[in-house]
């Protein structure tokens, strides 16, 4: 099934410029372009970034798609300029939790710079502008999402102080964080196909984010037993209500009307100044792992990002269900569900 809302990003960490270009975007909604850069600014933010982040300062251009500061219905074209733009050496060390053995053996490549400059989370810099107008659409059928941390390391709550001291140790730490969307239409998603289901789309998105290691819908059932799982119907004034929401929202693949609820857990940031054992691709010795800037922790960032991979899943299924080439058209559609 071809999606409504699709896009493709280019860009390199060091490179010129990152890129996206979105196509299925119906015509007459507003961009507004102070929400994008504040997206921009959230990926950017959280204890634990590097002093990079006041070096990148991201903003976004749009040079396409957009007329008077509305969508026209055309593919939408959006830039970010890397501020950081410079020709960096190249290396030949392995560096161990990132894509540099897989993907320089993928791609038969000798210096490892090749395979960092794409592969680096820096490209989830447009992904959250992509995703920025994926909330300007869900926003215009009242569609919000908000995220939090539930764990950094191996603590829920002071965590300053535990990034702090891993921060002195020259070690990283990941954790897990929380995605809800609220006040989604009955029915996004589908049973009828395997690869038509709203939570395996979710899962897909958020997991596609090069750090994450798990993800989840809802509550986790581990050693419950279904009658303290299933969340139970019951009839308030004639309309269905349900007290809990263990399904995190999806049940057989589709939204069920409850608020859909995504957690994720990040792996620790692989890049540290404490280095770990590796082995050099060229003369095949062993030797520690090579050093570029890199965060101490990125979990709140990580979290920024995954509520715009999900949001671009949901924009997606919103215009599959209620699709139409403008804005209007679409809400007719959606009144009359």
């Amino acid at each position: 099934m071809l999606n409504k809302f699709r896009f493709l990003t280019a860009g390199e960490s060091h490179g010129k410029c990152l890129t996206a270009i979105i196509d299925g975007i119906p015509s007459n909604l507003f961009i507004d372009i102070d929400f994008i850069n504040n997206e921009l600014k959230r990926r950017q933010s959280g204890y634990g970034r590097s002093n990079r982040m006041s070096i990148e300062a991201d903003t976004i251009e749009i040079t396409a798609g957009i007329h008077n500061n509305k969508t026209t219905g055309a593919p939408i074209c959006l830039v970010i300029y890397n501020h950081d733009f410079t020709e960096k050496p190249a290396f030949t060390k392995y560096r161990p939790g990132h894509a540099d053995f897989a993907g320089s053996q993928k791609y038969n490549l000798n210096d490892l710079r090749d395979v960092l400059e794409r592969a680096s989370a820096r490209k989830t810099a447009i992904e959250v502008a992509c995703g920025a107008i994926a909330k300007l659409l869900l926003k215009e059928f009242d569609i919000s999402c908000s995220s939090k941390i539930l764990q950094i390391g191996n603590v829920v709550e002071n965590f300053e102080q535990e990034i702090d001291k891993a921060k002195e140790q020259g070690d990283s730490l990941g954790g897990k964080f929380e995605v809800i969307f609220k006040n989604l239409p009955i029915g996004l998603g589908s049973y009828v196909q395997w690869d038509r289901g709203l939570d395996g789309k979710i899962a897909q998105a958020v997991m596609s984010i090069g750090a994450i290691k798990t993800v989840e819908i809802g509550e986790n059932p581990l050693g419950k037993n279904g009658s303290e799982y299933h969340d139970e119907m019951f009839l308030n004034d004639g309309k269905i209500i349900r007290k809990t929401n263990n399904a995190g929202g999806i049940e057989g693949g589709m939204s069920n009307g409850e608020d859909i609820i995504v957690r994720a857990i990040m792996k620790p940031i692989p890049t540290m100044l404490k280095p770990l054992k590796t082995v050099d691709k060229i003369s095949l010795s062993e030797c520690e792992a090579y050093f570029e800037r890199s965060d101490t922790c990125a979990v709140e960032a990580c979290s920024v990002v995954a509520e715009a991979k999900i949001a671009c899943i949901l924009a997606d299924e919103l215009l599959n269900k209620f699709g139409g080439d403008s804005l209007e058209e679409i809400k007719k559609h959606y009144k009359e569900l």
